[in-house]
């Protein structure tokens, strides 16, 4: 797939404080590529300067084909962005917000059917001011599809909602994605990040560590796999731990626990089967995104 966005050893300092250090990441057309880091790593300077927000100090970005610094009055007609700080006036109705936001572009969607599509027809004369946390975000996803944008720029959409809000907003960003827009979706949420998008770029104190899809992360690190059940019948022990896969057998009451790394479920199934020992309640702890951002960067989830 040809790249809509690439960034090039992107560099940006604010004193004595390097918030972006030779960043450089490609997004492709059509997926969702995450930008995940915990506060403070950098990620929306990256895509302030990606959406010519920001002038960066040094490095190359292209973005459809345009340079954001030189080209940024055509990008804003093709860019469409939502930043984690975005506010309206109190007193602006949603219908007024989106019927003004849509005369700023040449080929604007229909605002209306946006505001249906994003549930907000109810809200639509209601104030900003009086919007919930959610129907706040739905608003800010209107007011980045308004211009029919080809790339969709989401910073921390979900910061701050309840965790039904959150789900709701994923399903939103996802259907954005099947209108055809290409959605770069900034966010310090490990489960956000790992159920939304084709590929990640995990940027840790303004670098980027690695660029890779989630399952690709996850297959990076040598993490332990965890197998609980409880055995049909007696077990001993060494019929586990004689396994080169498994490193510890543990008890749980009834409940054998399995630790072990590479294909150790394979392994335990297999010698239980052979054994004509079923393994009832079985439970399979795998290797999370999280488990791979520690260890990456050496450092604690980005949590929420």
């Amino acid at each position: 797939m040809p790249a809509v966005i690439d960034v090039r050893n992107l560099h940006k300092r604010y004193g004595d404080t390097v918030a972006v250090d030779d960043v450089s990441l490609s997004v492709e057309e059509g997926e969702i590529f995450g930008i995940l880091g915990p506060n403070g790593a950098g990620k929306t300077t990256t895509v302030e300067c990606i959406a010519g927000l920001r002038a960066p100090d040094r490095g190359e970005i292209r973005v459809l084909g345009l340079d954001p610094r030189r080209q940024r009055a055509e990008l804003t007609q093709r860019l469409g962005i939502q930043l984690q700080d975005s506010h309206l006036p109190e007193r602006l109705r949603v219908a007024e917000a989106l019927e003004l936001y849509s005369s700023f572009y040449r080929r604007p969607a229909d605002w209306r059917a946006l505001e249906d599509m994003l549930g907000l027809a109810a809200k639509s004369k209601t104030s900003f001011g009086k919007l919930s946390g959610g129907q706040r975000q739905r608003l800010s996803i209107a007011l980045a599809l308004v211009g029919s944008p080809q790339i969709a720029v989401l910073d921390e959409l979900t910061t701050g909602l309840d965790p039904q809000a959150r789900r709701d907003t994923w399903d939103l960003i996802q259907s954005v994605r099947a209108r055809g827009v290409t959605v770069v979706l900034v966010t310090h949420f490990m489960e956000e990040a790992e159920r939304l998008c084709d590929r990640i770029a995990l940027i840790d104190a303004g670098r980027v560590v690695v660029v890779d899809s989630p399952a690709g992360l996850t297959e990076r690190v040598q993490v332990e796999q965890r197998i609980q059940f409880r055995a049909s019948v007696a077990l001993n022990d060494e019929l586990l731990t004689s396994l080169p896969e498994v490193s510890s057998v543990t008890r749980r009451g009834e409940i054998v626990v399995v630790t072990g790394t590479g294909n150790a479920l394979t392994a335990v199934t297999a010698v239980l089967a052979r054994n004509q020992i079923v393994a009832h309640q079985l439970r399979v702890e795998q290797t999370s995104l999280e488990d791979a951002y520690v260890a990456l960067t050496g450092k604690s989830g980005t949590g929420d």
